[in-house]
């Protein structure tokens, strides 16, 4: 069965044939009336894709899916995998890390949950992880007193690794900046150096969004949750010179960075087009490590070590959860060695 994503209009369908095409699609169109973003319905829709595949291999139907058979579809996108000619391929490597196969059956329990909803089926099938052996008290963690006043429910089939935000040294981002050509480019690195905004934030801001005078940026993260950021006069410094000196005379994009060049010259810039300004100018520089997340993670790093309070930052970075925000506070190896020196003094006395 030949099914693809293909983008309709502001949102994004499945594009094949058979129920189980028709009830995602109704399932997305269901995610746009409720005003997800385009960004989450696009997730949505490819992680569908990815279930559909499955389904297609195993002969399934979706009426006959059961809970042992997304056990086994976690088994199934486990194995490596090889490319298979379509327009969306899997690399040849080992199979989904545990973060996309958590976020993979998250959207199967959101179309099988929808179908319930509209009775097309009577149960959902997808399995709810138990969260706990035993008792756990209700709230944990640094911000554990803030609710982030959603319910919790569904759980994680697959463990995932906590690690810390990866951060960037200052020389790797020294050396993109230096790398890159326009100004468009360099105020998109200082938006996410200096004010910590997502990729796709930086992409929607508006020119509305960016007031010069104030020195801070209206961003509309997930959820269409709005903030205040105030950002470092660099960005609006190399902001100012873009729009004067490169973004196109009589533009009426209301996104603040558009296409520089080409046929698309003065439309919103994509997330293709963002991609492949990173991806070019990481070889040119040698500075390999640098992504748009870990330039978030960067500036949420710096702060967080600076001793801002926790709930500002949640504020500024846009976290849903406390627990996110407070996984920016670690000490670094020198302050551990330091202060295990420190009390070694102390003990040796």
């Amino acid at each position: 069965m030949a099914v693809s994503v293909e983008r309709s209009g502001t949102g994004h369908r499945l594009v094949g044939e058979g129920q189980v095409v028709d009830a995602a699609n109704r399932f997305l169109a269901h995610l746009e009336a409720r005003r997800y973003s385009p960004a989450t319905v696009r997730a949505y829709a490819f992680d569908l894709l990815n279930f559909i595949r499955f389904l297609d291999e195993q002969r399934l139907k979706l009426a006959d899916v059961r809970p042992t058979d997304l056990f086994d579809y976690l088994d199934w996108q486990a194995r490596a995998r090889r490319s298979t000619g379509q327009k969306v391929v899997t690399l040849a490597r080992l199979g989904a890390a545990p973060a996309t196969m958590n976020r993979r059956v998250a959207s199967v329990r959101g179309l099988f949950e929808h179908m319930v909803t509209e009775g097309t089926r009577e149960d959902n099938p997808v399995p709810v992880a138990r969260r706990s052996s035993g008792w756990r008290a209700p709230s944990h963690g640094l911000l554990g007193h803030v609710n982030s006043g959603r319910p919790r429910r569904g759980g994680r089939l697959v463990r995932e690794p906590r690690r810390l935000p990866e951060n960037l040294d200052v020389a790797d981002v020294s050396a993109f900046l230096a790398d890159l050509g326009t100004h468009r480019d360099r105020a998109i690195v200082l938006a996410m150096v200096f004010g910590g905004l997502r990729a796709h934030e930086v992409r929607s801001l508006r020119l509305a969004d960016v007031d010069m005078a104030l020195r801070r940026l209206r961003v509309v993260g997930k959820g269409g949750r709005e903030r205040i950021v105030p950002v470092e006069e660099a960005f609006f410094s190399e902001c100012a010179a873009y729009i004067s000196t490169e973004r196109p005379h009589g533009c009426t994009t209301p996104e603040c960075f558009v296409v520089l060049r080409g046929p698309t010259r003065g439309l919103s810039l994509t997330e293709a087009g963002l991609r492949k300004v990173f991806r070019t100018h990481r070889t040119r520089s040698g500075a390999t490590r640098v992504r748009p997340h870990r330039l978030r993670h960067t500036y949420g790093t710096e702060l967080a070590s600076a001793g801002i309070d926790l709930l500002v930052l949640r504020e500024l970075m846009g976290h849903a959860s406390p627990e996110t925000t407070a996984r920016y506070v670690h000490l670094s190896p020198g302050t551990i060695a330091a202060e295990f020196a420190a009390a070694r003094a102390v003990l040796d006395r």
